[in-house]
């Protein structure tokens, strides 16, 4: 691998942990605030990654935006109330391979790890609390300081806080929203097949990778210099 830093941002939801349940469960208690039919689970799953006043007018264009306020406001009353229940490692369970490969990652000086997620600040702080990943992440973008994604103020954000150049720069994630937003920034995107957008609709990753495993070994091949 080439010297100089590197910087690689993951999504949270869908990429680096699986909270689909809660995300669903949440989202149904929203819509019941407003006594609104709750959408199919594939609609509610295929909003992942926007925040959330973007995500509720999506997914119910006929309510008014008072409505969207107050299913904003529900969701994530019911959101912590699901997490306070089992507590956040377990109710957004890291999907198999993650840690390990967080942590080979961090234990490469030339390489930052960021985040860019659609979560509140106090939302991934308690989820990276409950899994002890914290620490690993230099740089934190979260819904409360930037536009929704696809906006690309998240990536723009984390490579002006570690000073990486965007040729530099991966966004790993598993929605087309994540991609879009690497495309937008001029990063490289890479998608990631087992998340809540299937693999087909990210057509703007530069790469799609099936495992966690897959990931090091491209960075590998993305920043070395022919010899």
């Amino acid at each position: 691998m080439t010297t100089g830093l590197k910087l690689v941002i993951f999504d949270v939801d869908g990429t680096l942990v699986d909270s689909q349940n809660d995300i669903v469960a949440a989202m149904t208690m929203a819509f019941d605030a407003v006594s609104a039919p709750v959408p199919a689970r594939d609609a509610i799953l295929g909003i992942v990654g926007l925040s959330l006043d973007r995500a509720m007018p999506r997914l119910a264009p006929d309510l008014a935006a008072a409505d969207h306020d107050r299913m904003v406001e529900a969701y994530k009353a019911s959101y912590m109330a699901l997490r306070a229940q089992v507590g956040a490692a377990e109710s957004s369970p890291l999907y198999p391979g993650a840690s390990e490969l967080l942590h080979a990652l961090h234990a490469v000086p030339e390489i930052l790890l960021g985040v860019a997620t659609g979560k509140s600040r106090r939302g991934l702080d308690k989820l990276l609390e409950g899994h002890g990943l914290g620490p690993l992440f230099v740089t934190q973008q979260v819904a409360d300081f930037h536009p929704s994604k696809p906006h690309p103020s998240m990536i723009y954000q984390a490579m002006a806080d570690t000073g990486v150049a965007p040729g530099s720069t991966v966004m790993v994630g598993d929605t087309s929203f994540d991609m879009d937003m690497a495309a937008s920034a001029g990063v490289t995107g890479i998608g990631v097949s087992w998340g809540y957008h299937p693999a087909a609709t990210l057509t703007n990753a530069a790469h799609v990778i099936d495992g966690f495993g897959d990931l090091h070994p491209l960075l590998d091949r993305l920043w070395s210099v022919p010899a």
